[in-house]
């Protein structure tokens, strides 16, 4: 990440889900690099070490990482509790854990994909919240990560795309009830180049196809993302709640 950025989270506390890589290492390092103290998450201890690791080496000296598979309830409080007993306080929420098991057709997916798919990517974001909300500070933000796959779910990841368009509805409800304590908002990216994209540009015609696919002419980066998700959970954005941010350099506008 080499933009300029400000310290618009000095003094605050952030947590982000499945962040050791992909666009919620790049959510994590952004708020770090303004001044966030960090939670780091994923489901396995070596790529929970590893992103401390890279955050601590650009300077982010408050990191906490902490095992935490999303399914899992006692990680869910696990997650929430070390934060509290490290930090004291939560300032602000990521959540940013999603997969995508399957290329089938919906009415093909095996019963126990389509409960992955939803556990995963739109019930742990739920039940994460449920964990952190009794501790939120007034006026901290909550930022959901969906997808533009969510506004037109389309094959060979149209039931991942139906549990993002989920999100999208998630977003409006928590903004309603959680309001006017917390900000509730949604940042929705387009392909960007991930593990969890490959699928979609991992010959270089699908790639050229998704460039080609944007008014822009290119993918976006998480470092793109990170930074609408920084805005929406920064004090720049107090007065927006229940949005959903699209990042998809025109691809939307196309569809």
């Amino acid at each position: 990440m080499d933009q300029k950025v400000g310290k618009r989270f000095e003094g605050k506390v952030a947590i982000v889900t499945a962040s050791s890589e992909g666009i919620g290492f790049a959510i994590a390092e952004r708020f770090g690099l303004e001044g966030a103290s960090l939670v780091v998450s994923s489901r396995k201890q070596k790529n929970v070490q590893m992103a401390v690791e890279k955050l601590k080496a650009k300077g982010i000296s408050q990191v906490l990482g902490v095992v935490c598979h999303v399914a899992n309830p006692e990680h869910r409080k696990n997650l929430i509790r070390q934060t509290l007993e490290k930090f004291g306080k939560i300032d602000a929420v990521v959540s940013n854990a999603g997969t995508n098991l399957s290329d089938e057709p919906i009415l093909k997916i095996p019963e126990s994909i389509v409960d992955k798919l939803w556990e995963i990517n739109v019930k742990s974001a739920i039940l994460i919240l449920q964990e952190a909300a009794p501790h939120l500070n007034k006026g901290s933000p909550v930022v959901l990560v969906s997808s533009v796959s969510g506004y037109d779910p389309v094959p060979p990841i149209a039931m991942y795309g139906v549990t993002k368009t989920t999100l999208l509805g998630l977003t409006k409800a928590l903004a309603k009830e959680m309001a006017p304590h917390t900000r509730v908002n949604c940042v929705a990216p387009g392909i960007i180049p991930t593990r969890l994209a490959h699928a979609l540009i991992d010959n270089g015609s699908k790639r050229e196809s998704a460039e080609e696919g944007t008014l822009l002419k290119r993918l976006g980066t998480a470092a793109e993302v990170a930074a609408a998700a920084a805005f929406l959970a920064s004090d720049d954005a107090n007065y927006t709640t229940g949005e959903v941010l699209l990042l998809s350099g025109g691809a939307h506008a196309r569809m």
